[in-house]
């Protein structure tokens, strides 16, 4: 490292947070304690971080654990990643969009997710770090607050959605702390939070069960005012699962019927009543349906 404060290296080398990448650039290392300790960081970890912006927590991550990925996708903040860090070989660095980078495919694989991540980008993210890296065993991010109050809400609050369903029924919390406006340059707007959880262990659902939850989930909340029961017969067959697809909206308000009733839930109950575990057995109901089991088709 240069020894220059980070707010400084950026003005030296003329670069200004692009709003359109959701920029707000971690320029205060006081905060790095706290993301240590949230993270558990220690020399067997392989850490990936997205948008690592000036490097302040990149030089944490690099000192402390045995390999860091870090993905850029702003060429001119790659650039001054590179100089900064050309002397580390635990350090390995990828201009691209996060979304569009395999994370299966990274080398060694990451085991822990420690970012402060791009605002706009952070719940796609999360989404797909869960899918596509299953060697990831703890997320420590900083995140917008609604985002994070998202990801653990209960069932019947306003935040409750398709990605708390998932993250809750594959994760569980650790911790979460607010985290100032002034750690950050230039400051955000809105609010965040510091939030830490770990991936189920020897916990079903599967993660091969993942992708139909996920699409039982995203179709129940399209339209989050409506009965389950009628938001699923106006979700576009495409984006619901087969058994239901195939159907009319008639074939799928009766199909939706008849699993509720199963389950012991209301025809009328909403989707945001149902608990994580209620989505998964949803799910795992309208497989069978899929599948042909007498008395669901």
């Amino acid at each position: 490292m240069t020894g220059l404060s980070p707010l400084k290296r950026l003005r030296l080398s003329g670069i200004v947070a692009d709003r359109s990448l959701g920029q707000n650039f971690l320029i205060d290392a006081n905060i790095l304690g706290v993301i240590e300790r949230m993270a558990s960081l220690n020399a067997a970890d392989t850490v990936l971080e997205v948008g690592p912006g000036a490097g302040v927590l990149t030089e944490l991550l690099v000192r402390l654990s045995g390999h860091v990925h870090a993905v850029e996708v702003d060429r001119r903040l790659a650039a001054l990643l590179e100089q900064e860090f050309s002397g580390a070989t635990n350090f390995s660095l990828r201009q691209v969009d996060a979304m569009k980078l395999p994370f299966g495919a990274l080398v060694p694989p990451p085991t822990k997710f420690v970012s402060n991540l791009p605002y706009h980008v952070a719940a796609p993210l999360v989404m797909k770090s869960l899918e596509e890296a299953p060697t990831i065993q703890l997320w420590c991010l900083m995140v917008q607050k609604e985002i994070g109050d998202r990801l653990f809400a209960a069932p019947g609050l306003p935040a409750y959605g398709s990605i708390s369903v998932i993250i809750q029924l594959f994760t569980e919390k650790k911790s979460a702390r607010k985290v100032p406006r002034t750690v950050f340059y230039p400051q955000p707007r809105v609010r965040s939070v510091l939030v830490s959880f770990n991936r189920r262990q020897g916990a079903e659902p599967s993660l091969g069960e993942l992708p139909l939850i996920k699409q039982v989930a995203q179709a129940a909340f399209r339209h989050r005012r409506k009965t389950l029961v009628n938001s699923l017969a106006d979700v576009p067959a495409k984006s619901l699962p087969p058994a239901l697809g195939r159907l009319d909206a008639r074939g799928r308000k009766k199909l939706t019927l008849g699993l509720l009733s199963r389950m012991g839930l209301a025809a009328g109950v909403r989707p945001q009543m149902l608990s994580p575990a209620q989505f998964w057995q949803l799910a795992r109901l309208l497989e069978d349906a899929h599948d042909g089991e007498p008395g669901l088709s």
